[in-house]
């Protein structure tokens, strides 16, 4: 079964379902590394007295959330080095988000926990607050994320369907009719009424 990483879920599982694998989707453990790299971001921004300093780390949001390899644009590159190279902790924190997608890129089980044992290290080490947080949180949640080895699945399909009844829900918003919003949940595959 694949879940995030809420507690409340892996003690449902464990609870309920204690024969089955539980595996943390890797789209959760990067979702929850973005949002401590914009935490860390807002915090420095708010810290930062050098208005031309603050300028350059509030309009990067996006830039540092992005996956490094989908920077084309050279003036968005540009942009990016030129705010890492302005604040370390930001730069530590970029470069840690990236590193740690490689969890999913290993040959074996045991090098993909090697590789998360010295991300947790370099994190922790680092002491800058919400990386000490997330490698506390993927120290916890290891012998789930390390699962997806075992196991190779994701909640990506689900995710999607979800995401398809929030459309369909904008979309009929103001209608009252059960009966008709459940017709169209029926009809999200047919190809004619697809969002």
């Amino acid at each position: 079964m694949c879940t995030d990483l809420s507690a409340a879920y892996t003690r449902a599982v464990s609870e309920h379902l204690p024969n089955a694998a539980l595996v943390v989707g890797h789209f959760h453990v990067t979702k929850l590394m973005n949002e401590k790299l914009d935490l860390l971001r807002r915090q420095l921004w708010h810290e930062e007295k050098d208005i031309n300093k603050r300028k350059v780390i509030k309009g990067t949001r996006w830039l540092l959330l992005k996956n490094g390899n989908d920077i084309f644009d050279y003036a968005h590159r540009n942009r990016l080095e030129n705010a890492l190279s302005l604040n370390r902790p930001l730069m530590i924190a970029y470069y840690l988000k990236e590193d740690l997608k490689e969890i999913w890129n290993q040959c074996s089980k045991q090098k993909a926990k090697d590789v998360l044992d010295e991300w947790v290290k370099r994190a922790t080490e680092s002491k800058i607050q919400p990386l000490v947080k997330m490698a506390s949180t993927i120290r916890a949640y290891k012998t789930y994320i390390l699962a997806w080895y075992d196991h190779c699945i994701t909640n990506g399909t689900i995710e999607g369907i979800n995401n398809k009844i929030k459309v369909l829900k904008r979309q009929i918003y103001g209608f009252r009719n059960e009966e008709y919003f459940t017709l169209r949940l029926y009809a999200l595959h047919d190809r004619h009424l697809r969002i």
